[in-house]
């Protein structure tokens, strides 16, 4: 029997593997194709704790060492990687718990009732749901410093079309830029706790051989108004099974220490609203 057809019927076996070797597994919350309407989905890398026949038990997804709030029957969609494996399947959020580990409470999701396995050329999406990755700028970021401008501008960008309700469906107004190097395009294929993941075609990787920090601007429209800036230090890089390279960044502060509590509170927004847009389509059904 071929060994993807093999993991694929004993799928509970390799979870129980991931969490054995202290693994990961990926999480973002479920988004129907009714309620897409240009919507992406942040995924966030979080440790497998425990399996049983019942219940998932992983780490809080957190980005900025701030956990996710995702209430008691948010929908998920999660995937696990195994080599040049991947497989997808949806579950729903059961709870709290207190940790395994010393550690903050943990969170509870139903054990899937199936798996998929996704192929490379749908790498993200398989008959049980799919994943749109966000869109990253990414520019080499040349003088560190003058991202403070940037970020404050940033922030009153967001703020002003928050407290205004104005629509971020259309276009907005070009961003201010620090002191930047040329533009390269991406996605955004996970976050953690200070940092996140990258994806980029290899015709647009130049720069990451030759810079180490950079300036991001994150669309995550419409939950968050406007793209959403920041500085990144690349951590490091690989090659992907598509040929891709994703590049591991961790987010820097260290220049406008402020500018950290913003991102916090706009990823806040952006759980809370599509924890909520979840909810509704399930009373609606």
């Amino acid at each position: 029997m071929p060994a993807n057809r093999s993991r694929t019927e004993r799928w509970m076996d390799c979870l129980a593997e991931i969490a054995q070797r202290g693994g990961g597994i990926e999480l973002a919350i479920a988004c129907s194709d009714d309620q897409r309407g240009g919507r992406t989905d942040v995924v966030w890398r979080v440790r497998l704790l425990a399996v049983t026949d019942a219940e998932l038990v992983v780490e809080n997804p957190t980005t900025l060492n701030a956990p996710a709030r995702l209430p008691e029957g948010t929908e998920l969609i999660g995937a696990m990687t195994i080599g040049q494996n991947r497989w997808m399947f949806r579950s729903t959020v059961l709870g709290q718990t207190p940790s395994l580990t010393r550690g903050p409470a943990a969170l509870r999701i139903a054990t899937p009732a199936q798996v998929e396995r996704c192929s490379r050329r749908s790498f993200y999406r398989v008959t049980l749901g799919g994943i749109a990755l966000p869109s990253v700028e990414i520019w080499p970021l040349l003088d560190p410093a003058s991202a403070i401008v940037a970020e404050v501008a940033n922030q009153a960008q967001i703020h002003e079309l928050q407290h205004s309700n104005a629509s971020s469906s259309g276009d907005i107004p070009a961003p201010v830029l620090p002191e930047v190097g040329p533009r390269s395009l991406g996605s955004l294929a996970n976050v953690g706790g200070g940092g996140a993941g990258l994806l980029i075609d290899r015709a647009e990787a130049g720069p990451l051989d030759h810079h180490r920090i950079f300036w991001l601007r994150i669309d995550l429209r419409p939950e968050i108004e406007a793209p959403l800036g920041l500085t990144a230090r690349l951590a490091h890089t690989h090659a992907d099974s598509a040929g891709r390279v994703y590049a591991g960044v961790a987010f820097e502060f260290g220049f406008h220490a402020v500018h950290r509590e913003f991102v916090a509170e706009q990823m806040a927004r952006y759980v809370g609203r599509r924890a909520a847009s979840t909810a509704c389509v399930r009373k609606a059904a």
